[in-house]
């Protein structure tokens, strides 16, 4: 019998490549198919400078193959043309992919891809390959999108209105919902797309099965809403590769991120610091931080006396924060391996614009959180965290939802308290027991390839 291919297919942006190659390594792992990875030329540039547009295997056995989506320099679109673009333009590049691999005798036998690559099911379909959907966000935040797409959950525009999302435990409010069901509800909003595309995907005539990147005991009453209405839902996460045994665990912290890793030696730094005493601070790799958003972090951490490791990407405003305030107390960098900073003994608190990735690496470490959302899932997962009490949401001030240095300071002290340490640690044990082999993610996820899933 013929070794299985799965192909992973992702947007080439850093927040979906990451649970994809993630996933890939789980794969590889878990069932030991042969796996490959694309996303569009221009990422895999930047991941793999030195193969360029050819394909790359890593140390672990993961092949790269890049498709293009017509901008191979690089994207220069808005990210809502860019998705119109790549709806239209997408299924032509996949299909050369899907082409390419069986007629150099690697035929997919399997066809996984990102959320914002809908299209895709109907590529695979055409080819006779199944395929299945990852969900890389919360299945908390799907079962918002299905409900509220589908009719039976409401919104207004007023933030602070209750919402009722069938299943879940607890009631949100408005702003607790993703912000594309808020703000994407016109033909002329940038993201209306967005919806329109979930919109299709949930309730079209092909429901896609979904992995989805979480765990049972984590957000049982999600998965149990979505099962109930009809949508096949198997939880396979965290899909962590920090949680997995061989060179799975060591691939990707060869980097090949989209972003350059600081030189700066910073876990050497953090090796010099008493356990549980640094605050790490990062908002993610799209949202860029005002001046006015920069000062105040710069300020509260000042007057906290905290020691710190700040990520600030170069597109952020630089100021005084640059050298940590001239007196020891933090390093600044500019991009770093968050699961072995979150893994790092030193680390004590993260301060998270509350990312997917970014909450599911913050459980499984064990590491309590400030929740300081800016938009899209995180909202949802800030919400979700305190749900769970692995930390706290930060009150933000005005429409530009600036954290001021006096409400960082107490919500440092709330998150670092000795109830909200204890539950982060039951959570990373359950994290990391789900995981394990003969545990629920491990068996959904093999449960989910080995048989074909239309």
């Amino acid at each position: 019998m013929s070794v299985p291919h799965f192909l992973l297919l992702s947007y080439p942006a850093q927040g979906h490549i990451t649970p994809a190659r993630h996933l890939a390594l789980r794969l590889l792992r878990a069932t030991g198919a042969s796996v490959t990875v694309s996303t569009s030329i221009s990422a895999h540039r930047r991941m793999f400078p030195e193969a360029g547009e050819l394909e790359h295997v890593d140390s672990a056995g993961v092949r790269y193959m890049p498709y293009s989506d017509g901008y191979d320099g690089g994207k220069a679109l808005d990210d809502s043309d860019y998705i119109a673009h790549l709806n239209l333009e997408g299924p032509r590049a996949v299909a050369a992919v899907l082409a390419r691999l069986r007629d150099a005798g690697r035929p997919v036998t399997r066809v996984v891809y990102t959320m914002l690559l809908s299209w895709v099911a109907g590529v695979a379909r055409e080819y006779g390959v199944p395929s299945v959907l990852y969900w890389i966000q919360s299945a908390t935040v799907l079962a918002c999108y299905f409900h509220v797409l589908g009719g039976t959950a409401g919104a207004t525009t007023d933030l602070t209105a209750a919402v009722h999302v069938p299943g879940l435990p607890a009631t949100l409010l408005t702003r607790d919902l993703p912000s594309f069901l808020l703000t994407g509800t016109s033909d002329d909003d940038p993201f209306a797309m967005v919806n329109t595309a979930f919109r299709e995907l949930f309730f079209g005539d092909h429901r896609p099965t979904v992995l989805a990147n979480t765990f049972d005991a984590m957000e049982p009453e999600a998965v149990a809403t979505l099962r109930q209405h009809g949508l096949d839902v198997l939880p396979v996460g965290p899909v962590l590769s920090f949680l997995d045994a061989g060179p799975a665990a060591t691939s990707l912290s060869q980097g090949n991120d989209l972003f350059k890793q600081d030189g700066k030696d910073y876990l050497q730094w953090l090796d010099e610091r008493p356990a549980g005493s640094v605050v790490y601070i990062s908002f993610g790799s799209t949202s860029v931080m005002s001046k006015r958003q920069i000062a105040e972090v710069d300020r509260g951490m000042a007057e906290s006396g905290r020691p710190f490791l700040w990520v600030l990407r170069k597109d952020n405003p630089r100021g005084d924060e640059e050298h940590g305030h001239g007196h020891g107390a933090g390093i600044v960098v500019e991009w770093c391996d968050q699961g072995k900073v979150l893994s790092h003994p030193a680390v004590g608190c993260f301060v998270t614009h509350c990312g997917w990735n970014s909450t599911l690496e913050s459980v499984s470490c064990g590491v309590p959180v400030v929740g300081v959302p800016q938009w899209s899932d995180q909202g949802t997962n800030a919400w979700l965290m305190e749900q769970l009490g692995t930390g706290v949401r930060a009150v933000v001030i005005d429409k530009d939802g600036i954290l001021d240095a006096g409400e960082l300071q107490r919500c440092l002290s709330l998150a670092t308290s000795e109830v909200v340490r204890a539950k982060a640690k039951m959570w990373r044990d359950k994290a990391r027991e789900a995981v394990l082999q003969g545990g629920s993610s491990d068996l959904n996820l093999k449960a989910a390839f080995v048989a074909p899933t239309n």
